[in-house]
């Protein structure tokens, strides 16, 4: 392993998990029968690592984040943070989700301070933080405009700085880029891949794109259709951090071919 990828902090076989799931599952009832989201889901992420997971639309992907946000009860299995089985939010969480869900009636910078709102904190105390998490973001200057007023790269951006403000230590993110242009895309996987080198969070990120999994993860997680279960798990050996260019080297097309072509196997894509 390289000294930059030891940056990701990836623990050692007999440490404790940042995040442990164990033997999960989630059915849905329904009058028509029973529907299995999850099936038999066990996955270890370790402190400060960016694992993704990809597979197809429907494999239940969105479903995992929600059961470890707590935000969904798991049918069986458990589930625990830092060694800690929890059924409901766990602490130190941050959630980006697939649309930016922000509130038109506020501003922007009201937006990003919710967080701290929602935890019980004191505005003021965060408000230096959530102007620089702006700026940082390309937003400086817009901290008094609405949603409304917003391109949507813009407001996905505002919402990445809301669930950053109160330094999560697990960030759990639902296809947060995958509405936005390519150009714009690209660019938020820089600025997400830059912030989690320097602040050594676990991330556990959802998406539909091969190639933004393999540029973003230490390790890059494959579900299959429905029932959703883990059919292969793959260790992403490239230098950090990476740049764009990375994805025109041979190493990088390589992870994304294999990718590919397990999921060909599968029946779920065409090579």
């Amino acid at each position: 392993m390289s000294s930059a990828q030891g940056c990701s902090a990836v623990a050692s076989a007999s440490a404790i998990p940042h995040l442990a799931i164990n033997r999960v599952g989630k059915v849905y009832p329904s009058p028509h029968g029973d529907v299995t989201a999850l099936q038999d889901i066990n996955l270890d992420i370790s402190p400060g690592e960016f694992v993704s997971i990809v597979g197809p639309s429907g494999c239940g992907k969105s479903t995992l984040l929600k059961c470890v946000a707590g935000l969904e009860d798991i049918t069986s299995g458990d589930i625990a943070v830092k060694g800690t089985p929890h059924d409901g939010p766990p602490a130190a969480l941050g959630v980006v989700f697939q649309r930016d869900v922000l509130l038109d009636w506020r501003t922007i910078l009201d937006n990003v301070l919710l967080q701290a709102e929602f935890l019980g904190l004191k505005r003021a105390d965060y408000r230096p933080k959530a102007q620089q998490l702006l700026e940082r973001f390309g937003l400086a200057g817009f901290e008094d405009r609405h949603p409304w007023e917003l391109s949507g790269g813009m407001r996905q951006r505002a919402s990445i700085c809301r669930a950053l403000l109160c330094e999560p230590e697990l960030l759990l993110m639902d296809e947060p880029f995958g509405a936005l242009d390519a150009m714009t895309r690209d660019d938020l996987n820089v600025e997400l891949a830059r912030i989690w080198q320097g602040t050594n969070k676990t991330v556990m990120f959802i998406t539909h794109s091969i190639q933004e999994a393999v540029f973003l993860s230490d390790r890059v997680v494959l579900m299959s259709r429905s029932p959703g279960q883990i059919v292969d798990i793959i260790d992403i050996d490239l230098p950090r951090p990476r740049a764009l260019a990375v994805r025109e080297s041979a190493a990088f097309g390589e992870y994304t071919h294999r990718i590919r072509h397990h999921f060909a196997e599968l029946g779920i894509v065409q090579e």
